[in-house]
């Protein structure tokens, strides 16, 4: 069964070319909107699988519009599109909720893997905004905690450590010669203990936190 998509984006034309260019990879455009309120209204009318956003919209901003979206409808997950690899905008998009964040100039193909893995509930950056974010971390990087009040242990932290490295599920399984299933408890029991909503949030704070670094 097809993905069903909801696209925002204030320019007609890439709109209809990502329409197109979605649709013949497979997902299910159920509609368009071209404002963040617009998107609002219609995340609550047709209640897609994933909201592809942009940041820059009249009216309403993409960031507030996948708060409200967020707030409203959790279910429903929302990909952001922006312009620049801005780290305060992927900072402020984590905190409304969103699980994916795009460059305008990426390929379609990663565009439906990032639709893919917000309904497999992971997040993606694309690698210009990863580079940018992972700037604005370091400048939080206080050094390793200590072992005595270690909040997760140490395997959830070679685990962790390895996905703010940018490894992917497989690759942390391959790299600690575990299964894919353990490293998703593994990360289950991080979020849990870490508070967090998904693998960046998770980074974000144990990086504040200096249980992990970023070299």
């Amino acid at each position: 069964m097809s993905i069903r998509l909801l696209l925002a984006d204030d320019h007609r034309m890439l709109r209809e070319g990502l329409r197109r260019s979605l649709t013949d990879a497979g997902f299910d455009v159920v509609g368009e909107a071209a404002d963040g309120e617009e998107a609002v209204e219609l995340a609550g009318q047709l209640l897609p699988e994933v909201v592809l956003m942009d940041v820059s919209m009249p009216h309403l901003g993409g960031v507030e519009a996948t708060r409200r979206i967020h707030d409203a409808h959790p279910e429903v997950r929302v990909v952001m599109l922006t312009m620049h690899a801005d780290a305060d905008v992927v900072a402020d998009a984590i905190r409304a909720g969103a699980c994916g964040y795009l460059v305008k100039d990426c390929s379609i193909d990663e565009i439906a893997d990032a639709i893919r893995a917000a309904v497999s509930g992971e997040t993606t950056l694309s690698p210009q905004l990863a580079a940018s974010m992972l700037g604005e971390l370091r400048k939080l990087d206080r050094g390793p905690a200590d072992p005595e009040e270690r909040l997760i242990t140490k395997r959830e932290e070679e685990v962790l450590q390895l996905i703010a490295d940018g490894c992917s599920t497989p690759e942390v399984a391959a790299k600690l010669y575990i299964s894919q299933k353990t490293v998703k408890n593994h990360l289950a029991a991080i979020y849990q203990k870490l508070d967090a909503r998904d693998r960046t949030q998770a980074v974000v704070r144990a990086v504040r936190m200096g249980i992990i670094r970023l070299d």
